[in-house]
């Protein structure tokens, strides 16, 4: 049988084994929660690991010029092809509304002497635009002259430069007959009527003669001497 001192001394170092056990397991644990709350196990991610936050030039970062954004090239692209469609589509609508010639078929074909004395006569050709819109004349016409006597007599051109006019429904257009005056005192070489081709056209037109007879040079009534000038517009 132990005595009270033994007793006393075994429980006491017993107790304190218990202390230094459950010191052991705190420590422990302790140190588990400070390894959890270390900012090593979980903190903010470096620079360039996956779940940082995405630096410039990655898949999840802001795109950069030439990514998958709006494309300039393909919007230049786009513009460019759609002018060059309303050029053509203006330079066809301009092409097609371009006057015809005037064609002597819708031209009011008229004659007035405007002889003012001398060798020379002068027979004014008045050609106007009879039709709903407008036409294009430029050159010379084709004109003949028919005479009492069943001839046909052709006329040279006098050179002057034709210029190119657009006559709107309405105007009109002349040219000049030149001719030799009959100044012998006989009756000549009498025209009756003109044929008239307006410029670039086929199709004639015939209208009488106001002038004076032609002077007898050659036996053929004097051809050679009749000229015509260009066509103008008028006013």
């Amino acid at each position: 049988m132990l005595g009270k001192h033994t007793r006393t001394t075994l429980v006491t170092a017993m107790g304190l084994a218990v202390v230094l056990s459950l010191t052991a397991c705190n420590g422990d644990e302790n140190g588990g929660a400070d390894a959890a709350a270390s900012p090593s196990a979980s903190g903010t991610s470096t620079p360039g690991s996956s779940s940082g936050t995405s630096t410039p030039g990655s898949p999840s970062g802001t795109s950069t010029p030439g990514s998958s954004g709006a494309s300039t090239s393909g919007a230049n692209a786009s513009g460019s092809g759609d002018s060059s469609s309303g050029q053509d589509s203006g330079n066809d609508s301009a092409a097609d509304s371009a006057p015809d010639i005037c064609r002597t078929g819708k031209m009011q074909i008229s004659a007035a002497d405007n002889s003012t004395g001398g060798a020379s006569g002068v027979v004014t050709v008045s050609l106007k635009n009879s039709g709903s819109g407008s036409c294009k004349i430029n050159g010379y016409a084709g004109v003949d002259l028919k005479t009492s006597d069943g001839d046909t007599l052709s006329l040279g051109r006098n050179g002057d430069a034709a210029p190119s006019d657009i006559l709107a429904s309405g105007e009109s257009a002349a040219f000049n007959i030149y001719y030799p005056v009959n100044d012998s005192g006989g009756s000549g070489v009498r025209p009756t009527t003109i044929t008239v081709t307006a410029p670039n056209d086929t199709t004639q037109a015939t209208v009488s003669w106001p002038g004076g007879s032609l002077s007898i040079t050659d036996g053929s009534g004097g051809s050679g001497s009749l000229k015509i000038g260009p066509v103008g517009k008028v006013g």
